[in-house]
């Protein structure tokens, strides 16, 4: 086996920390079409009337990826973008509903004066298939839900 200067054996590529440019690439592809899937779900909120107060917006308690002023109601989104069909209770983990909780709660302690007099608040789930069509699953969680 062949070392380098500092006496380490010289180790393949693939066995090196540093992510493959295939992988790069794949992350990135991934990172933009979730980008594209947020920005449906976001556009089909606001044809309905909703107000987009944030979007990607990252707390102590985790990342949100859509605020939403609906009406009187606060609604905290979270896009999945999924290429084929998959249940929506497998969409969502519960460590995860318990992150999206975390960062609901810290949004709505911190953010009173953009939010004003909201009557609840509810979070909803949206999926994002090839089509582009985003499914909304409204209320697909409740505060506390165990």
């Amino acid at each position: 086996m062949r070392r380098t200067p500092t006496g380490f054996p010289d180790l393949p590529a693939h066995a090196t920390s540093e992510p493959s440019d295939a992988r790069r690439r794949r992350g990135r592809r991934n990172q933009i079409a979730g980008l594209l899937a947020e920005d449906c779900v976001a556009r089909h909120y606001a044809r309905r009337g909703g107000v987009i107060l944030e979007r990607r917006l990252r707390t102590p308690g985790g990342e949100l990826d859509l605020v939403v002023l609906d009406g009187p109601i606060l609604v905290f989104v979270e896009v999945k973008r999924r290429m084929r069909a998959v249940p929506a209770d497998e969409v969502v983990t519960h460590r995860q509903w318990r992150r999206l909780e975390a960062a609901a709660t810290h949004y709505m302690m911190s953010a009173a004066e953009k939010t004003g007099a909201i009557r609840g608040c509810r979070f909803d789930l949206a999926i994002v298939g090839p089509d582009a069509v985003p499914q909304i699953i409204e209320n697909a969680r409740s505060f506390d839900e165990h």
